[in-house]
C-alpha cells in the first residue's frame, strides 16, 4: 500500500464516527429519493382501482418519506461537512507539526510557499475525500435500492441495472487515471509558484536593492505560465471525464427508459409501474451524475495525500540524543575536525563566558556555522562539543535551551513589539527593557504609535529591514541563552547605531558565551578575538586590532 493511500485511510479513519453518521443520513435520503417514484406509481395504481382509503394511506406514506429524507439530507450533509473540516484541519495540524518539529527535514528541497500549498490546498483536498466517500456509498445504495424496486416491478428492468452497473463503474474507475496524474501536477506546479511568490515578497527589498525586478518577475511568470498550463490539463481532463460520465449514464438511463416502455406497450407491467420505471430511471441520474464527481475527487484526493505523505514521512534532519547538557551549562564550545561542505577540517575551541567573532569569507561557510551550532543539520565528519558533551548526543530541544543560533533571515510575527521581544511573556519586562535598549529597539519603539505596545502585523514589513533586526536582534538577548550565536545581526542599521548597539551587546552579554558571526568592523571590536575562515579551515584568528594591522585578506573582508 502506497504512503498516499495510507494516509488517506488513516485520515478517514480518524473521522468514522462523524463520516459513518453521514452515511446513513444521506443513505437515507438516497433511499428516500428512490422511494418516491415508487410510491407515486403505487398511489396511481390505487387511484385507478378506486381504493379511496388506500389511496389516503400510500399519501401519508409519500408524506413521511418527503419528510424523512428532507431531514436526512440536512443534517447528513452538515455531518459530512464537519467530518471533512475536521478531517483538513487535523491534516494541517500535522503538516504544521511535522514542519516545526524540533529535528527538522520537512523544509529540505522545498519553498515555504511550497509547504503552505499542501498544508491548505493539498489538506483540503484529502478532507473532502470525506464527502465523496460519504455520497459515493448512498449511490450505491441508492442505485442498488432502485434495482430491488425496479426488479418487483419488472425482472428485466432491475437485472439491467444490476448487471449495467458494475461496467458503469469500472470505466469511471479507469476514465478517473489521467484526471489524477494531472491533478498531481497541477498541485506541483502551482506549489512551486506559490514558494517563488512567498519568496518574492519576502526579500522583496533586495530585489529592489538589485534592481532585479525584471529578472524576479520573469521568474515568476514563467513558473506561472507552467502553472496556468498544468491547470488548464487538469480542467479539461476533469472537463472530459465529467462529459463522459454524463454520455455513459444517460445512455444507460436511456436504455431503462426504453425497456421500461416496451414492456408497458405488451401489458407486462401497469400505467403506475410505467410511471414508476420512468421515475427510478429519472432518479438514476443523481447517483450515476454522483460517481462523476465522487471520481474526480477521489482522484485529486489521492494526487493530495501523496503529496502531504511525503512532507510528513520526510525522513528528520538529526538523530535524537539521550544526553543531558551540563546544568548549569558553562558555553564552552569545542570543534574538533569538523567536515561540513563548504567547511572542511575545523578546529576551534571557545571558552566559557568569551565574546568570538568569526569572520568568514565565503558567506555560505558563515551560514554552515549557523546551522551546525544549532544542531539544524550534524557534521559529515568530526565532532562539535558543549561543555565537553557532543551536540550529536543531546536531543535537539535540549541543545536549544542552551544555545540559541539566529540566522541572518529572520522573521518577526503578528504581535506587539514587548509580545515579539518577550518571546510571548517567557521573558520578565526588566528583562525585555535590557534587551531592547542594548540592541537599540527603544529608538524603534519610540517612532511607533504604541511604543513597544504597537501591533506588528505581516510579518513586521512596514518597518525598515534595520528596524526588524534590532528588535529581532533584542528578541534573541531577551532570551538569556548561556550561548548565543547570531549571524550578521546588523547589515541593515547604519554606523552609528552598529557602534552603540556593539558596546551595549558586550556588556548585556558578559559572562556568557557569544559568537558574532560577522564582517562588521564595530562589532568585531568589542570580542575578545576573532577567527577567521578561508577556503572553508580556520586561516588564523587574534584580536580585531591586531588582524587589522597585520593580515590583508582579513583587513580587506572587514573594512571594504
Amino acid at each position: 500500500m502506497t504512503a498516499g493511500r495510507r494516509l488517506l485511510i488513516d485520515t478517514l479513519g480518524r473521522q468514522r464516527r462523524l463520516i459513518s453518521l453521514s452515511t446513513l443520513l444521506i443513505t437515507g435520503h438516497q433511499a428516500g429519493e428512490a422511494a418516491v417514484p415508487f410510491l407515486i406509481g403505487v398511489i396511481i395504481d390505487r387511484a385507478v382501482d378506486g381504493g379511496v382509503g388506500s389511496l389516503a394511506l400510500w399519501l401519508g406514506v409519500l408524506a413521511a418519506v418527503y419528510v424523512g429524507l428532507s431531514y436526512s439530507y440536512r443534517y447528513g450533509e452538515r455531518t459530512g461537512e464537519r467530518a471533512a473540516e475536521q478531517a483538513a484541519h487535523d491534516l494541517r495540524l500535522r503538516v504544521t507539526r511535522r514542519v516545526l518539529h524540533e529535528r527538522g527535514g520537512a523544509e529540505v528541497d522545498r519553498l515555504p510557499g511550497a509547504l503552505v500549498s499542501i498544508a491548505t490546498s493539498d489538506a483540503a483536498r484529502v478532507g473532502a475525500v470525506a464527502i465523496a466517500v460519504v455520497s459515493g456509498v448512498a449511490a450505491v445504495v441508492g442505485l442498488i435500492l432502485a434495482a430491488v424496486l425496479l426488479l418487483s416491478i419488472s425482472l428485466p428492468l432491475g437485472l439491467v441495472v444490476l448487471l449495467g452497473t458494475p461496467p458503469l463503474l469500472l470505466l469511471t474507475r479507469l476514465f478517473g487515471k489521467p484526471l489524477e496524474e494531472r491533478s498531481a501536477t497541477e498541485q506541483e506546479h502551482s506549489a512551486h509558484a506559490s514558494g517563488i511568490a512567498a519568496d518574492l515578497v519576502i526579500g522583496l527589498r533586495v530585489v529592489k536593492g538589485l534592481r532585479a525586478e525584471t529578472a524576479a518577475v520573469e521568474r515568476y511568470a514563467q513558473r506561472s505560465r507552467s502553472a496556468l498550463a498544468a491547470t488548464v490539463r487538469a480542467a479539461r481532463a476533469e472537463a472530459a471525464y465529467q462529459g463522459l460520465v454524463l454520455t455513459l449514464s444517460g445512455a444507460f438511463l436511456a436504455v431503462i427508459a426504453v425497456i421500461g416502455g416496451v414492456l408497458a406497450l405488451h401489458g407486462q407491467i401497469t400505467v403506475g409501474q410505467l410511471i414508476s420505471s420512468l421515475g427510478l430511471a429519472q432518479f438514476l441520474v443523481g447517483p450515476m451524475s454522483t460517481f462523476g464527481w465522487v471520481g474526480a475527487d477521489l482522484a485529486q484526493g489521492r494526487a493530495s495525500a501523496r503529496r502531504v505523505a511525503a512532507v510528513l514521512d520526510t525522513p528528520v534532519a538529526v538523530p535524537d540524543g539521550t544526553a543531558n547538557p551540563v546544568t548549569p551549562a558553562r558555553g564552552g564550545l569545542a570543534l574538533r575536525g569538523v567536515d561540513s561542505p563548504p567547511l572542511r577540517g575545523i578546529d576551534l575551541e571557545i571558552a566559557p563566558g568569551e565574546l568570538v567573532g568569526i569572520v568568514a569569507t565565503d558567506p555560505a561557510e558563515a551560514a554552515e556555522f549557523v546551522r551546525l551550532l544549532g544542531r539544524v543539520r550534524d557534521p559529515v565528519a568530526g565532532v562539535i562539543e558543549l561543555d565537553g558533551i557532543p551536540l550529536a548526543d543531546l536531543a535537539p530541544n535540549d541543545l536549544r535551551a542552551v544555545v540559541l543560533a539566529v540566522e541572518h533571515q529572520t522573521d518577526l510575527f503578528d504581535d506587539t513589539v514587548r509580545a515579539a521581544v518577550s518571546l510571548a511573556g517567557r521573558a520578565l519586562p526588566a528583562r525585555v527593557d535590557a534587551a531592547v535598549t542594548a540592541a537599540d529597539a527603544d529608538e524603534v519603539a519610540r517612532g511607533l504609535p504604541d511604543g513597544l505596545d504597537t501591533v506588528l502585523d505581516d510579518r513586521a514589513r512596514s518597518l525598515s529591514g534595520g528596524q526588524r533586526q534590532r528588535i529581532a536582534l533584542a528578541r534573541a538577548l531577551a532570551g538569556e541563552p548561556p550561548v548565543l550565536v547570531v549571524h550578521d545581526p546588523t547589515t541593515a542599521v547604519d554606523a552609528a547605531t552598529e557602534s552603540r548597539i556593539a558596546g551595549r551587546l558586550r556588556a548585556m552579554r558578559d559572562g556568557r558565551t557569544t559568537i558574532l558571526i560577522t564582517a562588521s568592523p564595530a562589532l568585531l571590536a568589542v570580542t575578545d578575538r576573532v577567527i577567521v575562515v578561508h577556503d572553508g579551515t580556520v586561516r588564523t584568528d587574534g584580536a580585531h586590532g591586531d588582524l587589522v594591522a597585520e593580515d590583508d585578506t582579513y583587513r580587506e573582508t572587514v573594512l571594504a
